[in-house]
């Protein structure tokens, strides 16, 4: 049983609740008309259903809120909200069906307008059950919550997809300046169902999806000017007025507006740059080619890499494109060099302190230094070898000396840190000099001055007017950059052509002589090809004639010709005709034995001329052959054509014409003079591999530093091996090294 206590107390509670919905009033009228009230406000707030073709029932607004106003005396409105809520919940059934009924609809003909009048329905579903303002702001959010929650669970996933399509209808329009007053009513639409916030991600895609495509359309392949400045143009215009229905609702104001859109749009402007920058990433190998034509582009993607974190991505494209494009055997030496040069001059515009440069150019570098004839290409281009193509160097560029590397020096007030993504090995270059980055590809400046004297030798024996301006100003040029010690040897070369016309001067001055011999110095010039040729006849008579004069103008010195080398301008007196020709010494020293006997065979002629080369015999005759000086009777014999002969029956056909090559240099290069050289230490090898059997490569490098003269690297040393074991002199097993059986 319960207390007096308790009983008083639930007495209190009932009583206090009694007068709060009799308000006070005599007996139980204000009961009564609370009765009344929560019956009109609860049949006021029941969700109806849009289908049903009877006619609503109307109510009085005033009654109403007055019932509105009764109940919330009474405190009973959060009671009525549950009571609605729970209403709403039973009704969702409805909304089920319409939207079941729509999806089926789009589905079947994937018409975005089906979307659009799904959301408009489910509008007019919020309008009708949503209750009035007069019930408060809480009972209006617990019921757009609820309501919502219901949407969004029975949307399929197919929405998502009409969802995309509707609104990428809209930022077309809107892109075109067509925009369609609907639009508005749909965003609003939008909103309403707070789908602009549940799709939020969506959308902004959609807007990515399109700046994508318009950068693609608009900026691939045009490099010549900067399109950073007309994409941005294009954003304000275009898609800064789209960008105000999802993210700018509300906004009172041009400034209310911005303040709202900064977020969204400066993630707009990041994927602007985001994408020109990928598109200049694919195209970085072309715009290398196509340097200093592209430089827009270089200054686009300049700017893009400061906002966007890219650059590990463009090192890779750029490295992928060149071992792809560049670094293979199909490429020429010089295009892979001049494209290496662009891509000098490229990354130091769009990244100056070189940490792109560095981590691009490691394999191009190594690539290049194990190409044979790329040190030949740097020289020619840098002696202004014009037949060679496109030089390396700009003629507008300063002549600069070779820049060596500098340590840090943390003193200087403009030092900065190396960039946060350099790595280990990486050292800043304040070298701007194309030319010291390129023969920093190799260790030592000393291969590139020995190439140096070869291609200037082979220049200066070319040379038929005797004018060596262009070679005396390259020497100058060279010596800016390489030092006056290292071209040391060159002025000599070059003082010894200027000797070699005044000798020449002065022997013709004493006994005239149709021969005009190139005189050199054979300690300082790089050594020039060799041969056994003896040149007959009146050539031998006038070489002894010669040598005689400038033993009595130089008695201290001696001439040692080289025959073989040179050209040789011939008239030749026939029975019935007279013909000039310009030859090669070989052709002209045959032609001479022809004025002993007419008919000679190649044998003869090769033993006769110093037993030389039987190609090069063959290959001479074929010349007078074909000019109708000499006929081939039979295989290897040959016969001077005194009269002129034309073809007769039987008669065997001429010798064909061998291809044209180009004349071999006379000065040995580098590597056929290292060739030669390791060639005379051969004969060490082979004695340390007879009497110690096999032995290592380092073994061998080891004992042959004790050879006089012996200057190689391991690795040259290997080159040289592995050139013997191909000839089968060596065998190699294990990295141990014996001789070949």
């Amino acid at each position: 049983m319960a207390s007096a206590a308790v009983r008083a107390q639930v007495a209190a509670k009932w009583q206090e609740s009694f007068n709060r919905l009799n308000r006070n009033e005599p007996g139980i009228s204000g009961l009564l008309a609370f009765s009344e009230a929560w019956t009109l406000a609860i049949e006021f707030l029941k969700p109806r259903d849009l289908n049903d073709p009877a006619p609503q029932k109307q109510y009085d607004l005033n009654k109403v809120r007055a019932a509105f106003g009764v109940v919330g005396e009474c405190r009973r409105l959060p009671v009525m909200m549950e009571v609605f809520l729970e209403d709403m919940r039973k009704s969702q059934h409805l909304i089920t069906q319409e939207v079941e009924a729509y999806m089926t609809l789009y589905e079947s003909n994937s018409d975005p307008e089906a979307i659009r009048s799904l959301v408009y329905r489910l509008v007019d579903w919020y309008n009708t059950w949503k209750p009035t303002a007069d019930l408060g702001p809480t009972m209006i959010s617990a019921y757009t919550l609820a309501f919502q929650t219901h949407v969004f669970s029975v949307l399929p996933p197919s929405f998502a997809r009409g969802i995309k399509a509707l609104v990428s209808a809209t930022l077309q329009r809107t892109v075109s300046q067509s925009q369609d007053p609907q639009d508005r009513v749909l965003w609003q639409a939008f909103d309403t169902l707070s789908l602009i916030d549940r799709y939020e991600t969506l959308i902004a895609s959609i807007g990515y999806e399109f700046i994508e495509s318009y950068v693609e359309e608009t900026c691939a392949g045009k490099w010549s000017e900067p399109m950073l400045v007309t994409l941005r143009a294009w954003m304000i215009d275009k898609i800064v007025p789209w960008m105000l229905y999802p993210f700018a609702r509300g906004a009172t104001n041009a400034d209310e507006a911005k303040t709202m859109m900064q977020g969204v749009g400066s993630r707009f402007d990041f994927h602007m740059h985001k994408t020109l920058c990928n598109l200049r990433t694919k195209e970085i190998f072309d715009i290398i080619v196509d340097f200093p034509e592209s430089m827009g582009a270089l200054q686009d993607l300049k700017e893009c890499l400061a906002r966007v974190d890219q650059r590990a991505d463009l090192v890779q494209a750029l490295r992928h494109a060149n071992n792809k494009r560049l670094l293979h055997p199909g490429a020429d030496t010089k295009d892979i060099l001049s494209h290496y040069v662009s891509t000098i001059k490229c990354l130091r515009i769009v990244d100056p302190p070189g940490v792109l440069l560095f981590k691009v150019a490691d394999p191009t570098r190594r690539y290049l230094r194990d190409r044979p004839d790329t040190i030949r290409c740097i020289v020619a281009s840098l002696v202004g070898d014009g037949e060679s193509g496109d030089s390396l160097v700009d003629e507008n560029d300063p002549i600069q000396p070779l820049q060596q590397p500098e340590m840090e020096n943390y003193s200087d007030p403009e030092w900065n840190p190396e960039p946060i993504d350099a790595g280990p090995d990486f050292r800043a270059s304040k070298s701007s000099d194309v030319i010291s980055t390129i023969v920093s590809i190799y260790d030592t400046k000393d291969l590139f001055v020995k190439e140096l004297q070869v291609l200037l030798a082979q220049r200066l024996l070319a040379v038929k007017d005797g004018n060596f301006d262009r070679e005396r100003r390259n020497v100058e040029i060279l010596k800016i950059r390489f030092g006056e010690a290292a071209l040391q040897v060159c002025e000599v070369m070059l003082r010894d052509m200027t000797d070699s016309r005044r000798i020449d001067q002065h022997v013709q001055s004493q006994t005239a002589s149709s021969m005009h011999p190139t005189i050199i110095s054979r300690h300082f010039w790089p050594a020039l090809e060799s041969s056994n040729m003896v040149m007959p006849g009146q050539f031998q008579i006038l070489q002894e004639k010669y040598a005689q004069e400038f033993s009595v103008f130089k008695p201290d010195k001696v001439l040692r010709w080289l025959p073989h080398l040179g050209r040789v301008h011939l008239e030749l007196e026939l029975e019935d005709r007279t013909l000039e020709a310009d030859v090669p010494p070989l052709e002209a020293a045959f032609i001479e034995l022809f004025s002993e006997k007419d008919v000679w065979t190649v044998d003869e002629l090769v033993l006769r001329s110093g037993s030389v080369n039987r190609n090069a015999a063959v290959k001479a005759l074929a010349t007078w052959v074909d000019m109708h000086v000499l006929k081939e009777d039979s295989e290897g014999v040959f016969r001077l054509l005194s009269v002129t002969e034309g073809p007769t029956p039987g008669s065997r056909p001429q010798a064909p014409k061998p291809a044209e090559a180009g004349e071999l240099p006379p000065v040995m290069s580098v590597q056929q003079q290292q060739a030669e050289q390791m060639k005379i230490y051969w004969k060490f090898i082979e004695g340390m591999l007879t009497n110690l059997g096999s032995l290592p490569l380092d073994r061998i490098q080891s004992m042959l530093k004790f050879a006089p003269g012996y200057d190689r690297t391991v690795e040259q040393l290997g080159s040289f091996m592995e050139a013997a074991r191909r000839e089968g002199l060596v065998n190699a097993k294990d990295g141990m090294w014996r001789l070949g059986k």
